[in-house]
């Protein structure tokens, strides 16, 4: 109030082209300078209390928000980094146990092969031990079959030689004592003679 008041006396004194602007036609009046300078204070003390503390916050937070993107990015960064060497991490454990696992199934398939190249060789030891005693059976019995029917030839033979008939076991035996010695008589004898009396003696 009270500046208005001197504001409004010193107008009041100076007037229409008075004192003031005849003699500074350039400078400003003094009430309107001192008007000028109490708003420009106005004014500064408000963009100082309210403006600048209200920048200084949105560049504060402009700042914060700027740095903390940074420091996300490079979290991110260092997580993606970590990422990819895990990654990689894995990747190599993933191969060598994917080599492990190839050496592993070879190596038992090399042991299967070994096992049913050994069971293989056993089975064919036991067909061919097996095929061998099938023979060798049906060897005896087809001798021991041949050989009842050689003894029923033999002794048919012999009574024909000796003119008798071997019925019973006593005549079968002398019989056949006979014609074994003959027949050690007819190798003895030897020659042609010896081949026709054995044909005679046949007869």
């Amino acid at each position: 109030m009270a500046i208005d008041n001197a504001v409004g006396v010193l107008a009041a004194e100076g007037g229409e082209g008075g004192f003031w602007e005849d003699t500074y036609p350039v400078i400003p009046h003094p009430g309107e300078l001192i008007v000028g300078i109490i708003s420009f204070a106005a004014l500064y003390f408000l963009y100082k209390k309210y403006v600048v503390p209200r920048l200084e916050t949105m560049l504060a937070e402009r700042q914060r928000t700027i740095e903390g993107g940074i420091e996300r990015a490079e979290a991110m960064q260092a997580e993606a980094k970590a990422a990819l060497e895990q990654y990689r991490a894995q990747l190599a454990e993933a191969r060598n146990e994917a080599a492990q696992i190839r050496d592993q199934a070879r190596a038992e398939g090399q042991q299967i092969l070994e096992e049913l190249r050994t069971q293989a060789q056993e089975e064919s030891a036991r067909i061919v031990a097996r095929g061998e005693e099938q023979i060798a059976a049906s060897r005896q019995q087809v001798i021991n079959e041949l050989r009842g029917q050689i003894g029923a030839l033999a002794v048919d033979l012999a009574g024909r030689v000796v003119g008798e008939s071997l019925a019973d076991d006593a005549r079968r035996n002398g019989t056949v004592d006979r014609f074994l010695d003959q027949l050690d008589g007819m190798v003895g004898a030897g020659g042609r003679g010896g081949a026709t009396a054995a044909s005679e003696g046949t007869r």
